[in-house]
């Protein structure tokens, strides 16, 4: 049964069974939009708590429940009697008088409590036997109660979860509980204001048959363990005494650095049991085990599951230059068949292998991807090859024009496809930049944006003149800007161009290198556009050459970080999302006035308004993001700046664009000391913003 999303201010009890070949199965039919947004099927009652439970299952057998969000004032969930029940997928909010977020009772057996997100804390009455629970998040037990509690319950399998808080510690095996297994759980860090706080607390009781292994805690605080009444700080006296925690490890149980490339060991990466029983597979998000090059496999099996709820699958990266060159030309052949691509059509390109880039460890590449030959408005997509296409763009064109856009893009199977979503056709360049993997290369430092070139007024530049078509400026870019003297293998660039008086295109390359067949930016008479690009650094300097034209044009360059062969931050390739869409009727930020913060609601961002923005689907602490920015619908010419929440706005931009324009730019963004971003609206009238996230920066 299906169940459409919306709020159910009600109760619901279910009682009738289905059979082992045929269970009864509710689905919330819960739908996601693009930018991240989501839609519930609730139950029960999120502003008051109106009812004594939401949801009941009494007596019931052979039923699964899945993708419910409930909210009850008495406890959300009851589990009363049944068996061979699965509880998974759903969310449970905590409830306002102490009760369980869910409660299991009346000699309930085998029920499966799996991939859940529980606000509150799991209650197992006396008499209920053989409950597994597995891959939930569970973020606090009430007063007087661990996170999980089983009360004379025997038979337990709690694997796999994470555990963020609880008043008298995570899992509580009280009086005859025993015959239960404790393995491969993430205890995040604790608080110390309970009276007798313990992490894991097995009862006299409770001992035999009971194992504790592959679990990590958080170091110091409280102590660990309670085995038999007795307490224990350190995993070697507790093994000693009691002869469990094998595998157990008590230290920083934080996601794990990754800029060491050692293999040295981690408290959570690739270090759970995988026989444990009750292990699944997938993760609380779908996310299948990975192995992770970075670290040494300590667990069991195939060594790639991760302990706690959350598989990592964000695998850090480093950058090699490779070019810049052409690997796609759909005018003539290279890379694929010599025609344009039709609408709806795709281009699948093979990266891995040639040109430099890597078979193993490739997590992504970077290109310059221009469209040219267009006979229709339309969009680029690109995206990893072999997934499903996601809803997001990285190019906007209208008939007739030639765009670019540096793209950044997740690697899987060495391939990455080009989507035209266009009414027409449209030919395809992709000039090849660099690749980002899993093994010695260049890590990214990311600074606030700084202009370095400005030939209107002649920074960077001997002279204050427009460079003339066919000449070369020779850019120093080391020691200036917040990029260091010395050591820098790469920068990346805002590039802009303005005032041209032809068509043409620009290439920026090494320094004292051979120019290569390839371009930066294109533009037409009269345009402002900028794109972004990183380049190789030699000695110090990059060349900007101007071709394609007989006329001039004003050229600016604000730097936005760059790469070092030692230090620096690994790149975290994701799964492109939207994260943002001011279009939609559901985002909110945050606007930082003079009067203090306001709340922002639905609609384009103001006129000389920085909104604050912050991310969502980054596994770590990001210091920068990369993302495809596009504005639309602006009602007055202007220039979008995004920089650090927190700081000063910068004199830089990273996007242009003219009244009623859609245009795209990749923006990469040092992150605010709360890991948002703000966005200026440069312009005398509002205009609409979407956030396409590609990845991350990392330490």
């Amino acid at each position: 049964m299906h169940i459409a999303p919306g709020l159910y201010d009600e109760k619901v009890t279910l009682t009738r069974s289905g059979t082992t070949d045929a269970p009864i199965t509710f689905t919330g039919a819960n739908q996601s939009a693009a930018n991240g947004s989501h839609q519930d099927t609730r139950i029960g009652n999120a502003r008051d708590y109106g009812h004594d439970h939401a949801l009941v299952l009494q007596g019931a057998s052979h039923v699964r429940v899945q993708n419910l969000t409930a909210y009850g004032e008495y406890g959300s969930v009851v589990i009363d009697g049944g068996s061979d029940l699965v509880f998974g997928r759903n969310q449970v909010h905590a409830t306002v008088f102490g009760d369980p977020g869910i409660d299991v009772k009346g000699n309930a057996r085998a029920v499966t409590i799996r991939q859940n997100s529980v606000s509150g804390y799991i209650r197992l009455n006396p008499g209920v036997r053989d409950t597994v629970i597995a891959t939930n998040i569970i973020s606090g037990g009430e007063p007087g109660h661990p996170a999980v509690e089983a009360d004379s319950a025997p038979g337990n399998t709690i694997v796999g979860n994470t555990f963020a808080s609880g008043d008298l510690g995570a899992i509580g095996l009280r009086g005859a509980s025993g015959g239960s297994t404790v393995e491969n759980n993430l205890i995040r860090a604790w608080g110390t204001t309970a009276k007798d706080p313990v992490l894991v607390d097995v009862a006299a009781e409770a001992v035999t048959g009971t194992k504790i292994a592959y679990n990590s805690y958080p170091q110091g605080g409280v102590p660990a363990y309670r085995w038999a009444g007795k307490t224990y700080t350190t995993t070697a006296d507790f093994t000693a005494a009691s002869g469990q925690g094998d595998h157990d490890i008590i230290g920083d149980t934080s996601a794990p650095g990754w800029k060491s490339a050692d293999g040295g060991p981690s408290p959570i990466v690739d270090a759970a049991d995988e026989n444990a029983p009750g292990a699944t597979d997938p993760d609380i998000n779908g996310a299948s085990p990975v192995d992770n090059p970075w670290y040494r496999n300590s667990g069991t099996g195939t060594s790639r599951r991760d302990r706690g709820a959350y598989e990592i699958t964000d695998i850090g990266a480093y950058y090699t230059p490779l070019g810049p060159v052409r690997v796609l030309d759909t005018r003539n052949g290279t890379g694929t068949t010599a025609r344009a691509v039709p609408a709806g059509g795709t281009v699948d390109l093979q990266l891995a292998g040639q040109n430099g880039v890597p078979t193993s460890g490739l997590t992504a590449v970077s290109m310059n991807v221009t469209v040219t030959g267009t006979t229709g408005p339309g969009y680029l997509s690109v995206y990893p090859h072999g997934d499903t296409r996601p809803v997001v763009s990285n190019l906007n064109w209208t008939a007739g024009q030639t765009i670019p856009n540096l793209v950044t893009v997740k690697v899987k199977d060495g391939k990455v496809s080009f989507y035209n979503g266009s009414q027409g056709t449209v030919q395809i360049v992709a000039d090849l930049l660099g690749s980002y993997a899993a093994a010695p290369g260049a890590g990214f430092t990311s600074t606030a944006p700084a202009r370095l070139l400005d030939t209107r007024d002649g920074t960077g530049t001997s002279a204050k003149a427009p460079l003339p078509a066919g000449r070369t400026i020779d850019l120093q870019v080391t020691g200036r800007g917040g990029v260091p003297a010395t050591g820098v293998t790469a920068v990346t660039l805002n590039m802009t161009v303005t005032r041209p008086t032809t068509a043409g295109f620009l290439t920026v390359y090494p320094h004292g290198t051979v120019r290569p067949t390839a371009s930066s930016l294109n533009w037409t008479t009269g345009q402002t556009i900028p794109n972004l690009v990183t380049v190789p650094v030699k000695d110090g300097r990059v060349s900007l050459y101007y071709g394609g034209g007989n006329g001039t044009v004003d050229v600016i360059a604000d730097v936005n970080g760059y790469f070092t062969a030692t230090g620096g931050d690994a790149y975290f390739a994701i799964d492109p999302y939207r994260q943002l869409d001011t279009r939609s009727d559901d985002w909110i930020a945050v606007d930082y006035t003079d009067d203090g913060p306001i709340g922002l609601h639905p609609g384009p961002i103001a006129a000389r308004r920085a909104p604050s923005f912050w991310y969502s689907r980054l596994q770590f602490p990001a210091t920068a993001v990369a993302m495809n920015a596009t504005v639309t619908g602006g009602t007055a010419p202007g220039y979008l700046t995004a920089y650090p929440t927190g700081t000063d706005r910068p004199l830089a931009s990273n996007l242009n664009w003219t009244a009623g324009q859609t245009i795209a730019n990749q923006v990469v963004t040092k992150t605010g000391g709360n890991g948002a971003d703000d966005f200026y609206d440069g312009s005398d009238g509002p205009v609409h913003l979407v956030l396409d996230v590609n990845g991350y920066y990392s330490h």
